[in-house]
């Protein structure tokens, strides 16, 4: 199918996929219109569907697009070394990504029931690679004797949703910055999993 004359494809499609954004993480996926996301695009509600098939396609690849980014940015940012190291970045690092991307993380999270089953599995196997970073630095760091907890998979899922949590109260401005609360929810999740800073 032939773009509308004057359409850039790489300037609409992002814009497309950025106004699905705006709106499903405003009234959310089920509340929104393929009429709404075009008007917000400023096209007409036909040129839409240049750009994506239907709106379960553009929910499926913001949440694919938003896990690629995250995995990629985690790759770039991991230290490598000791767990405890490890841990520390990761901690820093998930609440910073989360806190400069709160539409994409809203989704992420609260759209998952809007999935169908093949674009869940797809989504969800994403989510599984990068839910195993934690768990993997946890199962380290018990193998080296410097983490004491029983079940590091389920520490990892819980690791995960405390510092995912930042993003549901924290706002810019407040009486922490966000270095501050970066610090502090690494110290928590030391302690969520009985290691110490230091510790031999």
């Amino acid at each position: 199918m032939a773009r509308p004359s004057g359409s850039d494809a790489g300037v609409t499609g992002p814009r497309v996929h950025a106004a699905a954004e705006r709106l499903f993480a405003r009234s959310g996926y089920a509340a929104v219109s393929m009429r709404q996301i075009a008007a917000e695009v400023g096209i007409g509600a036909g040129a839409l569907y240049h750009y994506t098939p239907d709106k379960q396609t553009l929910l499926r690849r913001l949440m694919l697009d938003h896990l690629k980014d995250l995995l990629s940015a985690w790759a770039e940012a991991d230290p490598g070394g000791d767990p405890i190291t490890r841990l520390d970045a990761f901690a820093r690092f998930h609440i910073r990504f989360h806190l400069d991307r709160p539409d994409a993380v809203f989704i992420a999270y609260m759209e998952l029931r809007s999935l169908d089953p093949d674009n869940f599995s797809a989504v969800e196997a994403r989510r599984k690679c990068y839910e195993a970073i934690p768990e993997t630095i946890l199962r380290d760091g018990v193998a080296a004797g410097r983490m004491r907890l029983a079940d590091p998979k389920v520490a990892s899922v819980a690791l995960i949703a405390m510092l995912t949590g930042v993003n549901t109260w924290y706002r810019d401005g407040g009486r922490l910055d966000r270095a501050a609360v970066e610090g502090i929810y690494a110290d928590l999740a030391m302690g969520l999993v009985g290691a110490r800073r230091g510790a031999g």
